[in-house]
């Protein structure tokens, strides 16, 4: 991904957090010579003191012939993002696009069943925390759980983060403050989380 410093975002709790809450990802990688995309979950842990996702897919997915090959695949994770307005400026210049996006890097391994079944539990716990009748998946029937053989699951050990933050950085603090202030009156909940964004880092 093309990061100009100034847009760079190395702090890791920003990306960690951004990542837990916007765990819908899109997974990528090549498949007989095309790039294949699927967008899915993505769990970010920590094991033996390494980052890894984890995830799966449809075993019917072309993307899966190319898992056992252990090439690289890539992660994109989108958080909040929001056009901005040059009119908001006090000065001409042109419409830019404000958001915030990490791209993860690393290899892939599937799991066996055992992993596969485990991986489900922690990614359903996850997202069943909020409800008011949690489901879980120990408590899933046999039958129901036959549905796990149309599934691969896997594991990626991560290598590489690529993590940028486009907030306006360029802008002095009269345009700053204006852009904020204009994200604000559009009762857009995009326009608006960039604007909280844009609060927290200057």
């Amino acid at each position: 991904m093309y990061i100009p410093e100034l847009y760079k975002n190395e702090n890791q709790e920003e990306i960690q957090n951004l990542i837990h809450q916007n765990g819908f990802g899109i997974l990528v990688n090549q498949t007989n010579g095309k790039l294949w995309a699927t967008h899915i979950p993505l769990l970010l842990e920590e094991k033996d003191g390494k980052q890894i996702l984890i995830g799966h897919i449809s075993k019917l997915n072309p993307q899966a012939e190319s898992f056992q090959d252990n090439d690289e695949v890539l992660a994109i994770f989108s958080g909040a993002h929001s056009y901005i307005s040059s009119s908001w400026y006090d000065h001409e210049n042109v419409p830019t696009w404000n958001y915030l996006a990490i791209h993860v890097y690393g290899k892939l391994s599937v799991y066996n069943h055992e992993h596969t079944i485990d991986s489900l539990k922690r990614l359903v716990d996850k997202y069943e925390a909020k409800s008011k009748n949690p489901i879980r998946i120990e408590n899933l029937s046999s039958k129901t759980m036959r549905e796990a053989r149309g599934i691969i699951a896997f594991k990626i050990e991560i290598t590489a983060i690529e993590a940028k933050k486009k907030l306006s950085q360029n802008r002095d603090d009269n345009n700053y403050k204006n852009i904020i202030s204009e994200l604000e009156k559009t009762n857009d909940n995009q326009a608006i989380a960039i604007a909280n964004e844009m609060k927290k880092n200057r």
